[in-house]
């Protein structure tokens, strides 16, 4: 998404998703460090390739929406899995990403909610492009 946001010259869009991704991998480098810390084995799959294009921000934001809804319910999922196992330290590690996911899904529903505002307006549009470059690692 940062790619496209980059080639459609909305250079905060494309901010804001790459500090996004950069905090994505620092999560699955905190579950790659639990596996270990556990004595587990750490296996990879590969991933499919996302989309490289959108219709339009909106459509963009509203994807990464989606992705969040989705890692939220694997989350949950994990977090049944780990009760059920009585496996209370993974429970407990679990809880971090639940509040994580609960802000990850306000962060990026706010944006399409605004988007949806904007509309057709390239003003709004503008002025949020300058908002979303000023997010800094760790915001």
């Amino acid at each position: 998404m940062a790619a496209w946001f980059e080639s459609t010259n909305l250079k905060g869009f494309a901010r804001w998703m790459r500090v996004q991704a950069q905090e994505e991998m620092s999560h699955a480098m905190k579950f790659f460090d639990h596996v270990v810390e556990r004595g587990g084995t750490v296996g990879l799959a590969e991933i499919a390739a996302p989309p490289d294009k959108w219709d339009s921000p909106l459509a963009a934001f509203e994807d990464a929406y989606k992705h969040e809804c989705k890692v939220s319910s694997l989350i949950n999922n994990l977090a049944d899995l780990a009760a059920g196992a009585k496996d209370h330290a993974s429970g407990v590690f679990l809880q971090w990403f639940i509040n994580e996911q609960v802000e990850e899904e306000a962060a990026a529903d706010e944006i399409v909610q605004k988007l949806k505002m904007i509309g057709e307006h390239k003003g709004g549009l503008f002025m949020l492009d300058r908002a979303l470059g000023e997010r800094k690692e760790g915001d």
